[in-house]
This record gives structure tokens, C-alpha cells and sequence, in this order.
């Protein structure tokens, strides 16, 4: 091939999807090479699978920048073209209704982060971003800066049950209580709702009687790591067959 996918990569943990990805560069699996790997949190194990694979790492410090606001919100040095309005209007993560110092803290603290991470992210001039295990929601801030072409999907996520079934942080957790018998995981592109852009591909598992959570949680990571690389391939394929 003679263009190989430009694939940036952010992270909160272990990177075991990450790994994957990696994985599936390297042998050819996927027409791509992963450009960068950021982090929210410091001295994550992803970072170290990243670094080993030769790999530029950065870490945007979320927590910090939370805890400094917590202390003076009015010390935040917002960005030059953040309008709180018009990001207001467009973010479907908090409901309408709440309260609104709540709504305030949330996207300024988010504008602050995602400037630093646009500032990372733009050089490197990616043909895709993808979140593997990122824990923290994006903005119409960020999602409007990387999806800069209207109607072009740049940000791809993997969630680990069949959506639009159990949005949020514990799919598997709120798959397994509900007492399903059909788990899975799906890859979506990102926008301004949680866990509600357009799906990619999904892979279904069947949990038994006996099957403990950590069982569901093996299961599901197991065909996680065979999915989201076929995504992020079928992604490539479509940018590669318009040059």
C-alpha cells in the first residue's frame, strides 16, 4: 500500500486494546501505523506499551486541571476560540435542567484539557483518532476541531456492550446485573452524545448461568481486541480506495 493510515491513539490505563492495535500494524492486519499515544493520567501501563513500540507519548493531565479549578474556575486560561454558548448548545453529555455551575465547570475544565490536547494532536496530522480505554468524554470542543470536515467521522471509540444497550462507563457490569444472556462490545464513531454515534461493527458473546463478571469482562476484551482492529482496517480501506 502506498498510504498507510495516520492513527493517533488516546488512553487512560493498561492500553490492552491499544495493544492490539499495535499488534495488528506490525503484522499488516491493519494498512496503518499509530502516530502518537496520549494519556490523561501519568505513568499508565499503556504508555509503556506504546513507548516499547517506538511509539511518541504525551500525557494532558485532567486531574490536575480539575483540581486547579476547583480552586479558582476563574484562573482557567480558556482558549482563544472557545465559546461557551455555542459548545453549551451542542453537548448532549449533561441534560438540560442541571445545574448550571455544573454545566460551566464541566466544559471549561474540558476546554482547557482539550486545547492541550489539540495542540499535541495537530501536528502529527492524523488520518484518524481512536480512544482504547480513553475514560474521559469529548466535547463538541474537540469533536468540531478533529471532525473539521462536515459529515466526516474522525474519532472512534470501542464500548464494551451491544449498543445503543447500556451507555456509560460499566457495560459489562450493567450487561451482567441485568441478566443478560447475550454480552459484546461495539465500535462507534464518537459524537456529541455518550455512546451515540454511528456504529462500525459489533461481536456478541453468550454469558451462561455459571459465568462469573470477570468471566463476562474476559470474554468480551477477548473479542475486543479482534474487532476493533477490523474497524480501524475497514476505516482504512474507505480512506485508501478515495485516493
Amino acid at each position: 500500500m502506498k498510504k498507510k493510515l495516520r492513527i493517533g491513539s488516546l488512553i487512560s490505563g493498561g492500553g490492552t486494546n491499544l495493544q492490539a492495535i499495535i499488534d495488528s500494524c506490525a503484522n499488516g492486519k491493519i494498512y496503518g501505523e499509530i502516530v502518537f499515544t496520549g494519556s490523561d493520567t501519568p505513568d499508565v501501563k499503556g504508555l509503556e506499551r506504546a513507548q516499547k513500540a517506538g511509539i511518541d507519548t504525551f500525557v494532558v493531565d485532567y486531574k490536575k486541571i480539575i483540581q486547579d479549578a476547583k480552586e479558582n474556575l476563574n484562573s482557567l486560561v480558556l482558549p482563544n476560540d472557545f465559546n461557551f454558548d455555542d459548545i453549551k448548545a451542542k453537548q448532549q453529555l449533561i441534560k438540560n435542567g442541571a445545574d448550571g455551575k455544573k454545566i460551566e465547570f464541566f466544559l471549561k475544565t474540558r476546554a482547557v484539557a482539550e486545547r492541550m490536547l489539540l495542540d499535541k494532536i495537530e501536528p502529527y496530522k492524523i488520518d484518524l483518532l481512536v480512544l482504547a480505554g480513553f475514560m474521559r468524554t469529548l466535547t463538541p470542543y474537540f469533536i468540531d476541531r478533529v471532525n473539521w470536515v462536515k459529515g466526516e467521522h474522525k474519532i472512534m471509540n470501542i464500548h464494551p456492550a451491544l449498543l445503543p444497550a447500556f451507555p456509560g462507563t460499566d457495560g459489562y457490569g450493567d450487561t451482567f446485573r441485568y441478566g443478560c444472556k447475550v454480552g459484546g462490545c461495539t465500535v462507534h464513531f464518537i459524537d456529541y452524545g455518550e455512546d451515540t454515534g454511528p456504529i462500525i461493527g459489533q461481536r456478541a458473546f453468550q454469558i451462561e448461568d455459571k459465568d462469573t463478571l470477570d468471566i463476562v469482562k474476559q470474554k468480551g476484551l477477548a473479542l475486543e481486541w479482534q474487532l476493533y482492529p477490523e474497524c480501524i482496517q475497514k476505516f482504512a480501506k474507505a480512506l485508501i480506495s478515495k485516493l
